[in-house]
């Protein structure tokens, strides 16, 4: 899947010129956590959100407190905490892909920046966002993979989806399967890789269970 198959396209999106606390409120009505910055020529500069809003002076919150910085930072900090425009609170340093990317380089995307939602742009204007919730949904609407009727055809499954990616590929696991029921064998080192293996199992369809003979759990 793609971006553009699960990307919201009605973003709610604020100018630089507009308040804090008129972000904060269309958050509040939206029930979103960020929302894009679009400038007057339509370009995205920017996002702001909840994490920009963390330390503000309006929660009571010294944002120097208890920190030793440089003045730059001291500076940075002050202007969170005390700029009415969203143009001075906002991260300008964006996480943006276009509407091709597959979902898997935008949930690593999301991990690799600690960031809850990535915009989706077209030459540089925004055409949708992709957010958590939204990956969420598409993990809810995946479809089990077809595999064909029978225990033969289970063992072979299991056996294509002990690659590399499972850390499992050179353990020598050994699958036979009975009325749907799964037998795994080999010496597998580690609780980890012995769930791997049984994960693996468990996410073929037809299959009724999983029983693990490995000579390291016994």
């Amino acid at each position: 899947m793609k971006a553009s198959d699960v990307m919201t396209t009605k973003v709610v999106t604020v100018t630089p010129d507009h308040s804090v606390r008129h972000a904060a409120e269309i958050m509040l009505d939206n029930h979103v956590s960020g929302l894009p910055v679009i400038d007057d020529s339509g370009e995205l500069v920017g996002i702001i959100s909840e994490g920009d809003l963390l330390r503000r002076s309006e929660l009571g919150l010294d944002a120097l407190a208890g920190h030793r910085r440089s003045p730059e930072e001291q500076a940075r900090a002050y202007v969170k905490a005390h700029a009415w425009k969203v143009g001075d609170v906002m991260s300008d340093r964006l996480v943006v892909v276009d509407e091709d990317t597959d979902l898997a380089r935008v949930a690593t995307l999301m991990e690799e920046n600690d960031i809850k939602r990535v915009p989706v742009a077209r030459d540089g204007r925004l055409v949708g966002i992709v957010s958590r919730a939204d990956l969420l949904r598409a993990v809810a609407s995946a479809r089990l993979d077809a595999t064909a009727p029978g225990d033969e055809a289970i063992r072979r499954s299991i056996l294509a989806r002990l690659d590399e990616s499972t850390g499992l590929a050179r353990m020598n696991i050994s699958v036979t399967v009975a009325d749907g029921l799964v037998h795994l064998w080999g010496n597998v080192e580690g609780e980890d890789c012995r769930k791997a293996a049984r994960v693996v199992a468990d996410g073929v369809r037809g299959v009724k269970g999983v029983i693990e003979h490995f000579a390291d759990a016994e």
